[in-house]
């Protein structure tokens, strides 16, 4: 089975009124779901190096008759690439994205940046090439290896995500400063 993205929804506790940012929407697989997710009172900021894509999702949310998107062509692995303020984000989807990314670093501060304190962070993507139908064997992101790179960051790994047969999921968070007594 192929994900499902109601049901990857459903794990990620994403309530109405938040602000997502879905970064490397790419197809716009998340964003109508996430959309309606989130409800009038939410934000998505739907983020893509590539503006046809963005272009493409645009429409779609239209003809649905969703207003509650941001189209934001940026680039994910530099500072301020997302173009939103710091701590903007209650949540971040990043789905088939990561296996993508030459600037990790880059791109796991920028997460961190773009995040709030207590930010949920879903990671998928692919466990294997599949002879050819994901990504090229040598750029798999394992979900161990995800999860020490986002752990070396600062973010606390949460839960595993059930996302189906070709992908793996895992939920992070940035953690909320400690309280002082």
């Amino acid at each position: 089975m192929f994900t499902d993205p109601i049901s990857v929804l459903n794990q990620l506790h994403i309530t109405p009124g938040m602000k997502v940012a879905e970064c490397g929407a790419g197809s716009g697989f998340y964003t109508i779901p996430l959309a309606r997710f989130v409800g009038e009172k939410g934000r998505v900021a739907v983020i893509d190096i590539q503006q046809p894509l963005l272009d493409r999702i645009k429409t779609h949310a239209q003809r649905e008759g969703l207003t509650n998107l941001d189209y934001i062509h940026g680039d994910l692995e530099v500072k301020e690439g997302t173009h939103l303020r710091e701590g903007w984000a209650q949540a971040v989807i990043i789905s088939n994205v990561l296996f993508q990314i030459d600037n990790k670093s880059g791109f796991l501060s920028e997460i961190w940046r773009i995040g709030t304190p207590g930010c949920a962070v879903a990671v998928i993507d692919w466990t294997d090439s599949f002879s050819g139908m994901g990504p090229l064997e040598q750029h798999i992101v394992t979900e161990d290896a995800a999860r020490r790179l986002f752990e070396s960051k600062g973010f606390v790994y949460d839960k595993k995500v059930t996302v189906g047969d070709h992908h793996w999921g895992a939920l992070f968070t940035k953690p909320k400063p400690a309280q002082r007594s």
